[in-house]
């Protein structure tokens, strides 16, 4: 990861594009990256473990929180070309990024913004997030209660954090601050990571 803050809305220092060759949904895809990201070389360890552990994408509205150059947002694309994808980012650079990979692989499902440019009123089917731990823990769960409680009735959010960043109190801290209806487990164990499974409504988690 590059020394710049990949959180900040405008990473310091040139952009400089690179090709990125990476494996999204069972093929081989090429795509473009650049510095002042997160994994701007790859699919990180943590993603990869929950792009193995979540099961297909469902519903019409599909969220990515923190979606980088696109890794997440992409797969779900490819997973559901007939859902809306909303990937969002405070980067600039990661915006770019996704919309330009975006088009690159023919997704016009694939609608990037800002947090603040999704309408506030839409739920989401499903949400995947490998969300910013470093931030810090007021700003992570302030992200977290702005958009898991967006959720649509029987809708699935599926989160990868590192073990040693708090993923377990992470985890006990979402069942006691999310609204009446939504149940959290954890649903997948893997090397240094944990998946999360947050749940709206009431059939069975």
């Amino acid at each position: 990861m590059d020394s710049q803050h990949y959180f900040t809305a405008k990473p310091a220092g040139p952009e400089v594009r690179r090709p990125l060759s990476v494996v999204l949904d069972g093929q081989r895809r090429e795509l473009v990256t650049s510095s002042g990201l997160f994994s701007p070389d790859g699919v990180d360890k943590g993603t990869a473990i929950l792009l193995d552990a979540v099961p297909r994408p469902s519903g019409a509205r599909l969220l990515d929180i923190g979606c980088g150059w696109g890794a997440l947002a992409l797969s779900m694309a490819l997973k559901a070309p007939a859902a809306a994808v909303y990937a969002v980012d405070v980067n600039e650079r990661c915006l770019a990024l996704t919309r330009d990979n975006a088009a690159r692989l023919g997704l016009p499902n694939v609608h990037v913004s800002t947090p603040d440019g999704v309408d506030p009123t839409l739920e989401f089917d499903t949400v995947w997030s490998n969300p910013p731990i470093r931030i810090g823990k007021q700003e992570l769960h302030a992200l977290l209660l702005a958009w898991l409680p967006r959720l649509a009735p029987d809708g699935d959010a599926w989160l990868v954090v590192q073990k040693n960043l708090g993923a377990d109190s992470l985890q006990r801290w979402l069942a006691e601050s999310l609204p009446e209806g939504f149940a959290v487990q954890r649903a997948d164990t893997s090397k240094s990571f944990r998946v999360l499974h947050v749940k709206r409504g009431n059939s069975p988690i």
